[in-house]
């Protein structure tokens, strides 16, 4: 459910080359590494991307092409600078390792695991699903189309987890796998 590449607005830092090499002044890379952070959460929201492997950045015609590479200048992201920039966005929670104990791919964070949270709250509401159990499948690929679409399991997972900390949802294993039920606020 991508959409489709050409309509995003790249920034204007994206035609300079430094932009796409390390920089070896601490500060001048603190600031390029941000710019690139909300590069890519700005691009996986508007894509609705949320992988992005340090591979994206070694091979062409990933979905990730538009912004690792600049083909007008003859730049692209080399695989350890994107990796640099990964880590940055683990540690600051714009994204988390998917797998875990692995630093080669990772779940893009364009909303926080809270604001998953709350739309599987509110979507599971809006279409009155408040105490029925439902199965992630029922949840990631809905008969309407959804802000959770395609939402990853492991991200699901995290939404139903703070969910369950206000007592809003409940795990549940069923036949297929695992299940959700929510409720309405706190119990």
């Amino acid at each position: 459910m991508s959409v489709p590449a050409s309509t995003f607005l790249l920034p204007s830092i994206h035609s300079a080359p430094p932009f796409f090499t390390q920089q070896p002044n601490p500060s001048t890379q603190a600031i390029a590494v941000e710019h690139w952070t909300h590069l890519i959460l700005s691009y996986a929201r508007h894509r609705r991307l949320f992988v992005l492997r340090v591979e994206d950045a070694e091979t062409t015609g990933s979905d990730w092409d538009e912004i690792l590479r600049n083909p007008r200048i003859n730049r692209k992201l080399l695989p350890p600078y994107l990796s640099h920039i990964l880590s940055v966005m683990v540690a600051s929670d714009a994204a988390a390792y998917e797998p875990p104990k692995q630093t080669r791919s990772v779940l893009v964070h364009w909303r926080s695991p809270d604001e998953w949270a709350q739309a599987l709250h509110s979507w599971a509401t809006a279409t009155g699903q408040l105490n029925t159990i439902l199965t992630f499948y029922d949840i990631t690929d809905p008969p309407i189309e959804s802000e959770l679409t395609g939402i990853p399991i492991p991200l699901l997972r995290k939404a139903i987890a703070i969910l369950s900390k206000t007592n809003r949802a409940q795990m549940i294993g069923v036949a297929d796998g695992e299940g959700v039920r929510i409720f309405a606020a706190g119990r």
